[in-house]
């Protein structure tokens, strides 16, 4: 990615000719700046496939501070990489960008710009870009639509100035006249992609591990030091990142709520993905769910019954989509206040640090009116659903090529994320309310306990009847595994390393002398039970109404047997089934007892 690279020779160099199969194809180059840049270029890759006349090649400009991520990201991506230099110096038919940063105006070809989030919102601030003098003050341009950015000797930059709607051209000739005539209203590729997903909803909920009953929240945030992860302000230096953390985890009862995190590539790439996860770790280990910056993000704002946010794209694209929101951060002086999402920024209801923060994501979902940011949606796109014919007629337009006659314009449909449930290897405390004693029905709350989070006990009053506390044998606090009632195990039941589940489980026993009960979940909906009693129960949950899996953590199940039985009822007396409720969710497990040769 520097002028020290090696330069191609196939299918671009001085003797290309004498290597290539296909010779007369177009030239299309893909101009990376960053990861961020580059995924809203990944959005329109497609709209050049099958088409045997056209030959795509990708570089990297090297001026962006967050170049982490790219290298694997051109590899992933497949295409002929020419270090920048070797870029400058070929002729291309189109170059297509997702940001203005390097030396575009060197590029040889026509040039299209798009933007790489929702519209063009920000004032950015670089060191060769001073603010400007305004009767209000000092004002910092707004990124991508200020001379700043779109003009080179006072000429527009791009051949093509791809915006998503009007209310952006406005602001165009406002800021920058001469670069209005290059202006082309083509729609928003990201945001199509969300909208022609959005009946996979319940499957993208599933893959997340999220069934009925339960609601997923998700915390998103943008890059920057008054972004809700960056969180600076003048009255707390920390914002309200540690508390919502602790909160998140600790707050929530993990079986009825599901918590992720989509945090910008910014974030992942300028201060490295092990140091994310890092700062989330007490949170991951209560059962946050680092959502990767390139894939799944779209399905988990699809997913999702509320989303924590700030001034990002992702934030206003929950809000188009109908998803409350709840700010916990929302700089309005970073933003264009002529901008929609300056404008979402005066509507939505904000995240206070102060009193419940179970109750405000509750009344946030509960009172949400799904037509309140009907017109802010509207602004996302003037043409949705249509931006891939939209641009591919720009772009083949600008190669003065005709478009290709034996197929239509489509984009990639956003893929079904592999199977993701909750994962807690932090100590969790059950609490449990029995029901009825015939048939067996009791009510569990199970809360994550982590160091720097609240005692669950000190939350809102429940009725509770026993209490218990289950640990993962692969947790981080492995003192605390001596004194737990219910050890579990997460593997397959053939994993040769454990042996058999009943294996596993008496040898637990023998390690963990006062633990009262193993569990070996060998199945998203099953596990495998032996108590100090020497009791061998396989426990199995029944298929949801509709056939499909039970999806709550069969631990559950395990500690609702465990209570049976602590209560100093027989095993006998929870055949053939037991009932679990998980705040508004029912589960009927079936309790199978096996023999000490069971497999």
């Amino acid at each position: 990615m520097t002028g020290e690279s090696v330069w191609l020779r196939v299918p671009v160099g001085e003797d290309a000719y004498r290597w290539i199969t296909r010779t007369g194809c177009r030239r299309v180059l893909f101009i990376i700046h960053n990861v961020t840049s580059a995924t809203r270029l990944l959005d329109v890759l497609p709209l050049f496939h099958s088409d045997v006349r056209v030959q795509m090649f990708a570089t990297c400009t090297g001026s962006s501070p967050f170049l982490s991520g790219v290298p694997e990201l051109l590899a992933q991506a497949g295409l002929p990489v020419l270090p920048w230099e070797q870029a400058k110096a070929t002729d291309f038919d189109l170059a297509v960008s997702a940001s203005y940063g390097g030396e575009l105006s060197a590029i040889q070809g026509k040039l299209a710009v798009l933007s790489h989030g929702m519209g063009y919102n920000k004032r950015l601030r670089t060191p060769e870009i001073k603010p400007r003098t305004s009767p209000s003050g000092p004002q910092t341009p707004v990124f991508g639509l200020s001379p700043e950015w779109l003009l080179e000797d006072g000429r527009p930059l791009a051949a093509a100035t791809v915006l998503s709607h009007p209310e952006q051209l406005e602001r165009l000739r406002a800021s920058c006249p001469e670069a209005a005539p290059t202006a082309v209203l083509a729609g928003d590729p990201c945001y199509d992609r969300i909208l022609a997903a959005l009946p996979q909803r319940d499957r993208f909920r599933r893959a997340l591990g999220v069934g009925p009953g339960r609601r997923l929240i998700v915390l998103s945030s943008t890059w920057g030091q008054r972004s809700l992860f960056g969180g600076a302000n003048a009255t707390e230096p920390a914002g309200l990142l540690p508390w919502l953390l602790s909160r998140l985890a600790t707050e929530l009862p993990a079986d009825e709520y599901r918590m992720t995190a989509v945090l910008h590539p910014n974030i992942w790439y300028g201060h490295g993905p092990g140091q994310v996860h890092a700062w989330l770790d007490s949170a991951r280990r209560a059962g946050l769910e680092a959502i990767p910056p390139l894939d799944g993000w779209r399905q988990t704002l699809i997913a999702a019954d509320c989303v924590i946010g700030d001034h990002s794209s992702v934030t206003y694209y929950a809000a188009s989509i109908g998803i409350p929101v709840l700010l916990g951060a929302f700089p309005q002086e970073d933003l264009d206040p002529l901008s929609p999402v300056a404008a979402f920024g005066r509507t939505a209801p904000r995240l206070l640090r102060h009193g419940s923060l179970r109750a405000q994501l509750d009344r946030a979902i509960s009172s949400h009116d799904p037509g309140l940011y009907k017109e802010l949606a509207e602004l996302a796109s003037s043409s949705p659903g249509e931006s891939a014919a939209l641009l591919r007629r720009l772009f083949y337009g600008l190669m003065d090529l005709p478009e290709p006659s034996g197929h239509a314009a489509l984009l990639d449909p956003l893929p079904l994320p592999p199977y993701s449930p909750v994962r807690v290897t932090a100590p969790i405390r059950v609490l449990v309310r029995q029901i009825t004693t015939d048939p067996p029905e009791l009510a569990l709350t199970r809360y994550a306990v982590t160091d720097d989070g609240p005692d669950p006990s000190q939350g809102p009053p429940v009725q509770v009847d026993t209490a218990h506390t289950v640990i993962d044998e692969e947790t981080r606090e492995a003192d605390r595994l001596r004194v737990a009632d219910i050890v579990v195990r997460q593997a397959a039941g053939d994993d040769p390393r454990l042996g058999p589940p009943v294996v596993w489980a008496s040898e637990a026993l023998d390690r963990y002398p006062y633990c009262g009960l193993a569990a070996y979940i060998d199945g998203p909906d099953r596990c495998v039970v032996r108590t100090r009693e020497g009791d061998l129960v396989r426990l199995s949950a029944a298929a949801d109404p509709d056939g499909r899996t039970d999806l709550c953590d069969p631990a559950v199940y395990a500690s609702a047997l465990y209570a049976w039985l602590a209560s100093g009822r027989a095993l006998a007396s929870a055949t053939p089934a037991i009932t679990v409720r998980t705040g508004a969710a029912r589960h009927r497990v079936t309790v199978e007892p096996l023999s000490a040769s069971t497999p």
